[in-house]
């Protein structure tokens, strides 16, 4: 075993290592707007995980407020920590180390869960492990399936903050291929919901504006309303980066010219119904180039399967729609259940394994990054590599 250059905390390390089989991490999470804890095991299990959303908040401002979001993360922090820890029965002398979602995020966010962790980390010398937020989605379907979710692996990744395609090669080593040139297909749901009228969803978990588009495209005709498919024309139909902008403003033109009455469920359903299929069907052409560029890029190497993670994953529509589409590309589609698609600490505690079975641990001293491209991952700096697990 390798000595870190950090008081202690390889003591601790060591001695946990020789003598658990299983490994037991915290992950924090607050980068945007909720607070959230969890304790997984490295077999897979989940031994506590707590989370307090903040839709019922940001809901009547019609988006996240940062300086709201921050100040509800500090109040709420102690509180997650506190009844994750009784939930599972454990301490943090229990820990074999501490998971915090480093970054991108909102700033004032990530500083709360960053600070956190930083100071649990350093009094019970524990382990340190900042996480990028978009490595931990993409790990996420691994979580006691990775015999089946093998590198490498395509991944897509659509939620709030991204709209991304990327080769997982491995832990922390990452090629992306395609991106949003403008909005995420997470914003793009948000802002037609807000243009459709439609309450947001307050639920325990799965909340929020795109949740509601869901639900309410449930009872509406896709084919009423034409929808112009993103980059569908010569100049751009060969890029495998996204586009929901267009889309977006198509929808907020209909309703200035009075296309439909946002006051009429009807109507309402079938704007939805429309704007929903799509955006999955942008998303399929665009995975498909994905495919054709992830297996010029391996060599011949193949692919163990799609993944589809972040919070737009747990969009049932969008999954039939790539189930469909790695069927017929011969692999299978994986997705974290519906609660762990959007931002949860169970993600943050299961990279936080990933990255200690290969010993990428950080100092005390890490900082938030609030923009972090996923590709810079592999060059960055960590304490020292330890023996793996």
């Amino acid at each position: 075993m390798h000595i870190l250059r950090q008081t202690g905390q390889i003591r601790h390390f060591a001695q946990t290592s020789r003598h658990s089989q299983v490994l037991r991490v915290l992950g924090l999470e607050s980068s945007c707007d909720d607070t959230a804890a969890a304790i997984v095991t490295s077999s897979g299990e989940i031994l506590s995980e707590t989370n307090r959303h903040q839709h019922a908040i940001h809901s009547q401002h019609g988006g996240i407020v940062p300086g709201l979001a921050a100040n509800h993360h500090l109040m709420n922090m102690p509180l997650v920590v506190h009844e994750t820890l009784k939930a599972a029965g454990l301490q943090i002398s229990d820990l074999d180390a501490i998971a915090v979602t480093r970054g991108p995020g909102l700033p004032a966010s990530l500083a709360v869960c960053v600070s956190a962790g930083k100071t649990l980390a350093a009094v019970h010398e524990k382990p340190l492990i900042g996480v990028h937020h978009m490595e931990a989605h993409a790990l996420m379907a691994r979580m006691g399936a990775e015999d089946k979710v093998q590198f490498p692996y395509l991944c897509l990744l659509i939620s709030g903050g991204h709209t991304l395609t990327l080769v997982v090669h491995d832990i922390n080593e990452y090629t992306m291929i395609g991106t949003t040139r403008d909005d995420s297909i997470g914003e793009a749901f948000d802002k037609v919901a807000r243009e459709l009228q439609i309450p947001w969803i307050d639920a325990q978990i799965g909340g929020g504006a795109g949740p509601a588009l869901e639900q309410c495209a449930l009872a509406g005709d896709p084919t009423r309303f034409q929808l112009p498919v993103p980059m569908d024309k010569a100049d751009s139909a060969g890029s495998p980066d996204f586009s929901f902008s267009g889309l977006k403003t198509h929808v907020k033109r209909m309703r200035e010219q009075a296309l439909f009455d946002p006051l009429c469920a009807q109507d309402q359903a079938d704007v939805a119904a429309a704007f929903q299929m799509t955006a999955a069907k942008h998303l399929r052409k665009k995975t498909v180039l994905a495919f054709r560029r992830a297996r010029e890029l391996l060599q011949g190497q193949p692919l163990s399967c799609l993944v589809a993670s972040g919070g737009v994953a747990s969009n049932l529509a969008v999954r039939q729609v790539l189930a469909g589409l790695a069927a017929k590309e011969g692999v299978e589609l994986v997705c974290p259940p519906p609660s762990l698609c959007t931002d949860n600490g169970v993600m943050i505690a299961w990279a936080g394994i990933e990255r200690l079975r290969r010993g990428l641990l950080d100092p005390y001293t890490i900082d938030f990054i609030q923009r972090w491209p996923l590709e810079d991952l592999k060059q960055m700096g960590y304490t020292e590599r330890t023996s793996s697990f």
